[in-house]
């Protein structure tokens, strides 16, 4: 893959593969976008400075609460950083916030998939907090990034996730900001127009 390429929202995402470390299965693995297509799942990457550090696991250990509601929509969550998977493996067994983190843990130590997403920081050689939603298709729909000193929220990524797979459904509508499952839709139309207000009652 091109290190100049920057993903954008609606843009097919290359193959791209990563060493993993699994803790669910206590093993190294492999994460294949192509497989992740083939198995017709949703994929989150969540971008993280790095291990061993001290905002990313309050944020890991927060993601870990939202991660097997995400996977009953379809979805497959993967923390990313520059680290090794070895370094990986080590942190997720000594820091005890890490406990409940069952999901891989992706080894991007050259920065490549880092670059890719536009969250490299060449100073550093660590990427900043992006969290990035790609499709079935493999087509990118969702972006956020943060810098080193603002933690995320994974209750939010769930709320993109289950408006994500509510559209699928129901691409004939939209949702509105802090849009819930059972909340009221828009169906955009002329008669909409300068309308929203009462749409909404």
């Amino acid at each position: 893959m091109s290190e100049s390429i920057t993903l954008r929202v609606g843009q097919g995402v290359p193959n791209l593969e990563m060493e993993t470390y699994d803790p669910a299965a206590g093993e190294f693995g492999k994460f294949s976008l192509e497989q992740a297509k083939r198995d017709g799942r949703w994929t989150v990457l969540v971008f993280y400075p790095a291990d061993f550090t001290f905002v990313c696991p309050t944020e890991l250990a927060d993601l870990a609460e939202m991660a097997p509601k995400l996977k009953d929509l379809g979805c497959d969550v993967y923390g990313v950083s520059t680290d090794t998977k070895f370094a990986h493996l080590a942190w997720r067994n000594s820091e005890k916030l890490l406990a409940d983190v069952r999901y891989p843990l992706a080894a991007d130590p050259t920065g490549a998939v880092s670059k890719l997403f536009g969250v490299y920081d060449p100073a550093s050689g660590l990427a900043l907090r992006g969290t990035f939603i790609l499709n079935p298709e493999g087509v990118l729909v969702s972006s956020e990034v943060n810098f080193y000193n603002v933690g995320r929220d994974a209750s939010e990524l769930l709320r993109k996730m289950e408006a994500n797979t509510y559209l699928v459904r129901h691409p004939e509508q939209a949702c509105p900001a802090k849009w819930r499952p059972g909340s009221r839709t828009l169906t955009p139309n002329k008669d909409m127009v300068g309308k929203v207000f009462e749409a909404l009652q």
